[in-house]
């Protein structure tokens, strides 16, 4: 029997049989990872024409190609409010929409402004996903395969990574305007994301415990447990609305009462981009082109990370559920340690032969570790009442600083020389890995609602 996190299956141990039917629904709602990542990782085959097409100074540069981050902030700030107003349905529906505007916008855009407002509508719909879709997977999934489902999202997102390196390889010099087609051809997928969207449906917690349409819940449920009885669903409705109707004291986030998951939730995000990673994957062929890299080769250097990253998410998702959250955050924790503070040296000494193997390997360690773990972890974290909230929270807090990273980072690299920059990414992820050792709980294979209870959440 399939079963939904509530179910008296899940809790006494037993491991439920594989449902295609929800995993299928997983892997469309977790599509708008895919645009993410090829959204996110697409203007850096187009940065450096742009700067030099309009005569963009460092600073405003650097808000230009950042200017995705900013809308995502916005669109992660307030997520949570269509998500539970609306529905995830809905919610991952209109993400598609933004992200074909804001593909035709940057592939017509005839200025520096409209480029960055095309931009910021594409980060909306960018912050939006990270809410939503990790969110939608984690309430249709069980426990015994939450970690995998719900990590779909991040393995779409390292392939729209390797898509979109690839397509900006395959695009590069095939005219003068080629930056327009690399980022012109996003339109394509968000096309076909919208139309599979119709094809899921509503999330039973959110008919349940939100809209109070039961009906509609139980009908949802039928379709994820097949094999159950009628009994067996009404038990797991029930189970889903007295977890969602909370006395009315826990109805305010910002209390004591969920400073454990707040603070988690706060601490994965930020130690996630003061690794460095999206600095790096923004301005990963002007990283090469440091070394010495011509441009061409620096541009196929960064299909590298693209495919390292997907070959680590893999492994990542293949552990996740095996060995937990909190090993893989420490061995990614090692990992950003070792090849960051080896990048470091390799600039200070000019050994520069090593950078490219020095970040494959940081990419490597960050789709094992923070990249696999970071959506799952922030949406099995807070109780059902405030998920989407928990999910705001985590996803504002990871944008806020990417695209203060980013801003800053063609900056910090003209005032600093890289092995200084490098080496203060290394001395962060050493204060990860002492968070990680003293304040991260595991989730593994627990239903949501035993969670909040491990979390010290009554």
């Amino acid at each position: 029997m399939i079963t939904t996190a509530t179910s008296p299956t899940e809790i006494s141990g037993k491991l439920p049989v594989f449902n295609r039917q929800i995993f299928l629904w997983a892997i469309t709602s977790a599509l708008a990872g895919f645009l993410f990542g090829f959204d996110t990782v697409v203007i850096s085959g187009a940065e450096q024409h742009i700067q030099a097409l309009w005569g963009l100074s460092p600073g405003l540069h650097g808000f230009a190609i950042g200017s995705a981050l900013y809308g995502t902030v916005l669109g992660s700030l307030f997520g949570g409010l269509p998500t539970d107003f609306f529905g995830r349905k809905k919610t991952l529906l209109s993400i598609g929409l933004l992200y074909v505007v804001s593909a035709v916008g940057c592939a017509f855009a005839n200025n520096v402004t409209m480029f960055i407002v095309a931009r910021v509508i594409g980060g909306i719909g960018i912050g939006i996903s990270t809410v939503a879709a990790p969110l939608y997977i984690s309430e249709i999934a069980p426990p015994a395969y939450r970690g995998r489902l719900a990590g779909m999202f991040q393995f779409n997102i390292v392939f729209g990574i390797l898509i979109a390196f690839a397509s900006n390889a395959l695009l590069k010099g095939i005219s003068d305007n080629d930056w327009r087609w690399m980022l012109g051809v996003a339109a394509f997928p968000s096309i076909i994301y919208t139309v599979m969207c119709f094809t899921i449906p509503e999330s039973p917690r959110w008919l349940i415990g939100r809209k109070g349409d039961r009906a509609a819940g139980v009908k949802v449920l039928r379709l994820i447990e097949p094999e159950a009885t009628s009994s067996q669903i009404e038990a797991d409705a029930d189970a889903i609305l007295a977890a969602s109707s909370e006395r009315a004291t826990s109805a305010k986030f910002w209390t004591p009462r969920l400073r454990v998951p707040i603070m988690l939730a706060f601490f994965i995000a930020f130690f996630n981009q003061l690794s460095g990673i999206n600095a790096i994957l923004y301005f990963a062929p002007r990283i090469f082109e440091m070394t010495g890299l011509g441009a061409k080769a620096a541009m196929l250097q960064s299909v590298g990370i693209g495919v390292t990253n997907l070959i680590f998410t893999f492994v990542g998702l293949w552990l996740i559920d095996r060995l937990g959250r909190r090993t893989l955050l420490f061995i990614g924790s090692f990992g950003y340690i070792a090849s960051l503070g080896l990048t470091a040296w390799a600039f200070f000494t000019q050994h520069y032969s090593i950078v490219p193997a020095c970040i494959f390997a940081f990419i490597a360690a960050h789709a094992i570790g923070q990249g696999a773990v970071i959506w799952v972890f922030i949406s099995e974290i807070f109780p059902n009442r405030h998920r989407a909230e928990g999910q705001t929270l985590g996803s504002s807090t990871h944008w806020v600083f990417a695209a203060l990273l980013t801003t800053f980072f063609p900056k910090m690299v003209s005032v600093f020389a890289p092995g200084y920059v490098f080496s203060f990414f290394a001395f962060m992820m050493v204060l990860q890995l002492i968070w990680v050792k003293f304040m991260v709980h595991e989730t593994k294979g627990v239903p949501l609602e035993q969670i909040q209870k491990r979390l010290g959440i009554e």
